[in-house]
């Protein structure tokens, strides 16, 4: 009787071990999606475009992504930055066409590279106007920057004249064609800003600050953590990414349009928001930036490949942010139970 009872037991105990194996492994498997659900997601709109269009495996192809989806990438590069301190920069576009205008329309009286010069500093001066706004008077960045958006917009239109500007020396669009191997000079510096940027949130002191002021801002400040002065920072180093975007579409394009990176800001946040960093601050990763930027770059172009309406595209860029939100909400609350 007793050899009964012990037999029983052992089994018992056996299907509880099983249980536990079973109930780790789904712990490992949402772990591992909510870790890497860009990458499978990307993995999944190539695989499916390669099949849908002969053209879009081609080497040609593939640079054009890159380079494309390299504007966007440079302004999420600095917007995540902004994000993961629990803030928002709707700006970003309207600064990217304002350099974009003075590095063509300045060329005539001052030279290139000053032109250039005066872009980069236009997109650190506004970047620090909304950091100080935001940080000095305690308005929320949505509508700091929304503003800012507005005027900053309307400066381009005056500066302008409503009209496009045309590059004097087409020389200047030479430098837009540089490339190594299919990838162009716009690809290498938005992944190079992308691995820096990387680094600094991973392996320095602003980037664990940056964390910690999303995460829980009044613990940020008992612990000593210099809030203002960060938010501010990290507000300049987006405006000088979207001026570098600025001046870099104005070389690839040999043009300045006053709508120019109209709406951009808008795929910015789709792509950021694909690659998991929460809106709410505190959270948030380099590589998965670049992972959401890649991803938005393969459905535009794909879509377009297949000559889908400009209506279908916004239908569909809409639906996978939805998408991107609400399984990034459930991955979250599975890994956390």
């Amino acid at each position: 009787m007793n050899k009964g009872i012990s037999v029983a037991g052992n089994n018992a105990s056996q299907k509880q071990l099983g249980v536990l194996a079973s109930d780790s492994n789904l712990h490992r498997t949402l772990h591992f999606l909510a870790e890497n659900y860009i990458w499978i997601f990307l993995l999944l709109c190539i695989t499916t475009f390669s099949f849908a269009s002969p053209y879009f495996l081609t080497i040609n192809n593939l640079g054009n992504v890159l380079t494309q989806g390299s504007f966007i990438g440079l302004l999420a590069v600095g917007m995540t930055l902004v994000m993961i301190n629990g803030e928002i920069d709707l700006s970003v576009g309207a600064i990217l066409a304002l350099a974009c205008a003075l590095a063509i329309g300045l060329q005539e009286s001052i030279g290139v590279w000053p032109a250039i010069l005066v872009a980069l500093l236009s997109g650190a001066l506004l970047g620090f106007v909304n950091g100080a706004l935001v940080a000095l008077s305690g308005m929320h960045s949505f509508i700091v920057t929304l503003g800012g958006l507005i005027g900053i917009r309307g400066i381009v239109f005056i500066y302008t004249g409503e009209q496009a500007l045309m590059v004097e020396d087409f020389s200047y669009t030479e430098y837009a064609e540089i490339y190594l191997g299919p990838v162009s000079i716009t690809a290498l510096i938005f992944f190079g800003f992308a691995a820096l940027f990387q680094w600094l949130l991973s392996s320095t002191k602003h980037g664990r600050e940056a964390y910690a002021i999303g995460d829980n801002i009044k613990s940020a400040h008992e612990a000593g953590i210099q809030v203002k002065r960060h938010k501010i920072i990290n507000f300049v180093l987006c405006g000088v990414l979207a001026a570098m975007a600025g001046v870099l579409l104005s070389m690839r394009m040999g043009t300045a349009e006053p709508n120019a990176g109209k709406i951009w800001e808008l795929w910015t946040i789709i792509a950021i928001v694909l690659g998991g960093t929460r809106l709410t601050g505190g959270f948030g990763s380099m590589w998965k930036t670049v992972g959401g930027v890649l991803t938005l770059a393969v459905l535009l172009n794909g879509l377009r490949l297949l000559n889908t309406p400009n209506y279908i595209e916004l239908v569909v860029m809409g639906s996978v942010l939805i998408l991107a939100l609400v399984l990034d909400k459930l991955l979250a609350s599975g890994n956390s139970n």
